[in-house]
């Protein structure tokens, strides 16, 4: 496995982006020499925006995004509107290109692990060439164990180490916010790191300071990027 995460979701907007810009900030204020990917974008390049930002990186927004579609719709749907494939080739040659910079790769997904990026061909895949372990951020809130578990299946069926699970945006109001984190970890031998409340701002510092106050996420993040 190479040095880093790959922070995929259970569905779009469960705050993969928030995660990856805090494990990117962590990483630096940490020292390490981390680099950020968001390889596949669509409708905006904001995400990739803020990766940057949040990592203090000065590489182009070509290397960091290399494939990006206009239309905000699923990648095979949106690039068939440019007449255009997914081409994952691009993909890789902007990853090995940062592999060789840096120690640590921290990239983000788009949606979750199951969608398509051409035929037969899913993020799966796609992670599973970038051989890095998998971050699952997964809602707080109702509905998030059924979503986390065919995730977690998913990954292991195209044998992919999970990382962990990551429960975003924890209120604390509701009863399955307050039995989610207890119910997962009877439900998987997968780790579940934690769960961050609900910031009251998103900014990339403020992610990495609540990151570091979770041990088992901090653990494992250093596991997986081979950080002492």
């Amino acid at each position: 496995m190479n040095n880093g995460v790959f922070i995929t979701g259970t569905d779009t907007g469960v705050g993969k982006t928030l995660v990856a810009c805090g494990v990117a900030r962590l990483l630096r204020d940490w020292g390490v020499r981390a680099a950020v990917m968001k390889p596949i974008a669509t409708g905006s390049r904001a995400d990739a925006k803020k990766l940057i930002e949040a990592s203090g990186s000065a590489e182009d927004l070509e290397l960091v995004n290399p494939l990006f579609f206009r239309a905000p719709l699923a990648p095979l749907v949106a690039a068939s509107f440019e007449k255009r494939e997914v081409d994952l080739e691009t993909v890789y040659r902007a990853y090995w290109r940062l592999h060789k910079k840096y120690d640590v790769l921290v990239v983000e997904g788009i949606g979750g692990v199951k969608v398509p990026l051409g035929e037969s061909t899913f993020v799966t895949d796609l992670i599973q060439a970038l051989r890095l372990p998998a971050l699952v951020v997964a809602r707080a809130s109702l509905g998030t164990l059924n979503h986390t578990l065919l995730t977690l299946d998913a990954l292991d069926a195209a044998k992919i180490p999970a990382m962990g699970v990551l429960l975003n945006g924890n209120t604390g109001r509701t009863p399955a916010e307050q039995t989610n984190l207890d119910s997962l970890r009877e439900s998987t031998v997968v780790d579940i790191l934690g769960e961050l409340k609900r910031l009251k701002t998103h900014d990339a510092a403020s992610t990495a300071r609540a990151l570091a106050k979770l041990p088992r996420f901090v653990r494992a993040l250093k596991r997986a990027c081979h950080v002492s």
